[in-house]
């Protein structure tokens, strides 16, 4: 087979295809490949972007699920507060209660003492008034026995009447 090959023609379709590949190189394998590393840079590019907004949405999600967290601590803490507070305010209206029946209770005692004395203190002015007008009737008149008793039964009707 060897034998067979013309050299001039081998050498000059070698030549041939040589300057077409050289051609084709320059002109046509160039831009294309140049378009297709483009076409590859914009594919890394979207998928580098792509996964950029995958971790940042990631990420705003993990944000959203802390606030949302925090929104409900926070909501817990003031119905634990409001809880707290009105229980508070509950536990002072009822001591405030307490406190306010006490003073009247103690009040009413005071008085109830004070109108018990005066009734006292007069009874004992009274008593004393008397005992002074028995003691002055008794020296007017010399008072034998049944005198004496009329006088105590007496005394003892005008206490009776007074009271």
């Amino acid at each position: 087979m060897l034998e067979n090959i013309v050299w001039s023609n081998f050498f000059v379709q070698l030549v041939a295809f040589l300057i077409l590949f050289l051609l084709l190189q320059r002109y046509a394998f160039k831009p294309l490949f140049s378009i297709m590393e483009k076409r590859r840079q914009m594919v890394l590019e979207q998928m580098n972007s792509a996964e950029k907004n995958r971790a940042e949405a990631d990420q705003f999600i993990e944000e959203q699920k802390q606030a949302l967290q925090q929104a409900r601590k926070e909501a817990h803490d003031i119905i634990e507060q409001a809880r707290t507070t009105s229980s508070r305010q509950a536990d002072d209206i009822v001591q405030a209660a307490r406190d306010e029946s006490n003073r009247i209770k103690e009040e009413a005692v005071r008085e109830i003492e004070a109108e018990k004395n005066k009734a006292v203190a007069a009874l004992k002015a009274q008593v004393s008034g008397l005992s002074v007008l028995i003691a002055s009737k008794i020296i007017e008149k010399q008072v034998d026995e049944q005198s004496q008793k009329e006088l105590v039964d007496q005394y003892l009707q005008n206490v009776g009447n007074k009271s």
